[in-house]
């Protein structure tokens, strides 16, 4: 089994090198090319401002509302300190290894920005050793709710998350104010357990049956049907002793304050490893507005699915009074909660019930793309076959059956999955488990494929088990990029391979 390290760094050096196969000799397209710097160049103008940010990745002792535990965090916060911009702005990000640990990295997850940035150690850059620091600057193209963690090991089942906000200089017409919430799973600290460990106690077990547990949205034994079990009978591979919505437990709840009538917009975002959510405001509906950044048609639903690394923009009608926003851990026991506070009155029990995470919740499937981002018309140039497999007998989780060093980078230097700048490429999805799978492309957004053409534009789609998705994106971002599994463990066990440009 080689390690996410070694698979990419023979990844590295696969693809500087490039080679022919078949008639048509190619090169991969590496992330200090010219072409990378062509498409910065196109997508910034002579005078966009440059932002200046700092994030140092340090140990930290952080206080999860009465539960005080050792983690790393940027700059000693949980979350870590939101980055804001405005479409077309350049961000130059400062960022500082503190860490007792070899290296980190910092992935703007979501943007579509330059190669050379997207923050793959021995893909797109060298690893960041402690001590050290490197000088990220890009150009973020599209507005959004957007955010930023490591990418490598299991780093970001820590507390090394932060949320980056792209705004639109349209935002604010259809809303009065807005909150980001940050949603997590936790057990950094908690019983001397730390991620490391944890998926050195899974390696050990091997792969196994887990039967999903029951939660207040259903659970195993409460589900009737797709519907009421979108994800399929497992919600996870960790059982973590806390949901935190903000940093905070439901004991000691964030608190989001705003007056009776006021529309709220409200940017949520998964930062979990391992637990997708299910979220609803007690005695309000949500009105979907964005998926992943991009407008979609709205949507009013009681409840809403949240798979890892996915995000989504709701607005909301306020009440008067004091009301739980509660995230459900889809198919296990717990939940994150936060308060919407109106008016006066007693917060609610940590444990209320919510009527509306009872209903089905709105899924991908629910969402269409507003007409603007919609992709044009176009039949793809070629279909590229992702398929999820697991190995019965190992913690090994693979896409096309192949490990992660030769999923990614053939001998011969060639990527499993190639493209040329300018195609039309669809993606088939096809989970072989018995398990849901968030997959994340780096560096583009792609359109869920729904036969009419209008599906969300997202860069994560929750692939549910035995379940097949496609997706279609332009080849307009030339580079190396990862394609992966944002279940942080499945990702490090070995679902994980590289979308390599070619020329």
């Amino acid at each position: 089994m080689w390690s996410r390290r070694g698979f990419l760094a023979a990844g590295l050096g696969a693809v500087a090198a490039g080679c022919s196969r078949g008639p048509r000799p190619t090169v991969a397209v590496g992330a200090d090319s010219e072409a990378v710097r062509a498409a910065e160049a196109r997508r910034r103008t002579g005078s966009a401002p440059i932002r200046q940010f700092a994030l140092r990745a340090e140990p930290t002792i952080v206080d999860l509302g009465g539960v005080q535990v050792p983690t790393w965090t940027y700059g000693g916060r949980l979350p870590g300190q939101e980055i804001r911009l405005r479409r077309g702005e350049v961000a130059a990000v400062r960022v500082e290894n503190a860490l007792p640990q070899a290296t980190t990295t910092v992935h703007w997850h979501g943007l579509a920005l330059r190669a050379d940035m997207d923050g793959v150690p021995g893909l797109t850059q060298a690893p960041i050793t402690p001590g050290a620091g490197f000088d990220y600057e890009f150009t973020v193209a599209d507005a959004g709710t957007y955010w930023l963690h490591p990418h490598v090991g299991v780093q970001l089942d820590r507390g090394l998350y932060a949320p980056l906000i792209v705004e639109d200089p349209d935002d604010g017409a259809r809303y009065d104010l807005e909150a980001v919430v940050v949603l997590d799973d936790w057990l950094d600290g908690i019983d001397r357990r730390d991620p490391d460990t944890e998926l050195a106690r899974l390696r050990a077990a091997g792969m196994h049956d887990m039967s999903a547990h029951p939660s207040e949205s259903g659970g195993h034994g409460g589900h009737s049907g797709p519907q009421q079990a979108p994800l399929g009978d497992h919600g996870g591979d960790v059982t973590y002793p806390l949901y935190l919505i903000n940093g905070r437990t439901p004991t000691d709840p964030v608190t989001f304050t705003a007056r009776p009538g006021q529309r709220m917009r409200l940017r949520v975002v998964n930062a979990a490893a391992d637990t997708a959510f299910r979220l609803a405001i007690g005695r309000h509906q949500l009105q979907v507005t964005h998926s992943d950044g991009f407008p979609v048609f709205p949507v009013t639903t009681e409840s809403l699915l949240i798979g890892m690394g996915e995000r989504y923009d709701v607005l909301v009608d306020l009440q008067e009074g004091v009301f739980p926003l509660v995230a459900s851990a889809e198919g296990k026991s717990g939940r994150a909660m936060a308060l919407i506070r109106t008016g006066s009155g007693q917060p609610p029990d940590p444990q209320v019930r919510v009527r509306e995470l009872a209903t089905a919740p709105l899924t991908v499937t629910g969402l269409r793309a507003e007409a603007a981002v919609r992709l044009p018309a176009r039949a793809p140039d070629q279909v590229l076959d992702v398929r999820l497999v697991a190995d019965a007998s190992k913690y090994v989780w693979t896409i096309n059956d192949h490990a992660p060093l030769d999923g990614a980078v053939h001998e011969d230097g060639h990527a499993m999955f190639e493209v040329f700048e300018g195609q039309r490429v669809r993606l088939r999805f096809v989970n072989a488990t018995t398990m849901f799978h968030p997959m994340h492309l780096h560096g583009h957004t792609f359109a869920v494929a729904d036969g009419s053409g209008g599906g969300p534009r997202k860069d994560t789609v929750v692939v549910a088990a035995g379940d097949t998705v496609e997706v279609d994106f332009d080849a307009i971002n030339p580079g190396q990029w990862m394609l992966h599994c944002h279940n942080a463990y499945h990702g490090e066990a070995g679902m994980m391979s590289v979308l390599s440009y070619r020329h």
